[in-house]
């Protein structure tokens, strides 16, 4: 048996998390002190995910740059990817919150989206 020990994210509290594995099972989450705290635990010891944020440029705006995030998690294996993926994008001004930078970054299936107006 391994023993995993973490600190949740799910909510503010940042419970300390003990996870036992059994080869790539999990046999115990203790520790948490609610229910996204064993959903936290038992997705991060299994299959990590993670939303990249980043900035590309903007050509011909009113700024240079505008903000960008993952539209959902992506596998923490992929988040280099992603960012190189990102490195040289360009984007034509006007940008609006929500628009799609990148469909389908470093092939997860997920769209990088502006976080920002730029006009």
């Amino acid at each position: 048996m391994e023993v995993k020990e973490l600190i949740c994210i799910g909510c503010p509290l940042g419970c300390p998390i003990t996870v036992t594995m059994n080869g790539n099972e999990v046999a115990d989450v203790k520790g948490n002190t609610c229910k996204r705290g064993d959903v936290y635990a038992r997705k991060e010891v299994t299959n990590p995910t993670r939303i990249v944020t980043s900035t590309v440029k903007v050509k011909g705006g009113s700024i240079p740059m505008v903000s960008v995030k993952t539209k959902n998690d992506i596998p923490k294996s992929k988040i280099f990817d992603c960012v190189k993926a990102l490195k040289n994008v360009e984007v034509e001004a006007p940008v609006h919150i929500g628009d799609v930078i990148v469909a389908d970054v470093a092939d997860t299936g997920v769209d990088i989206i502006a976080t920002k107006e730029v006009l």
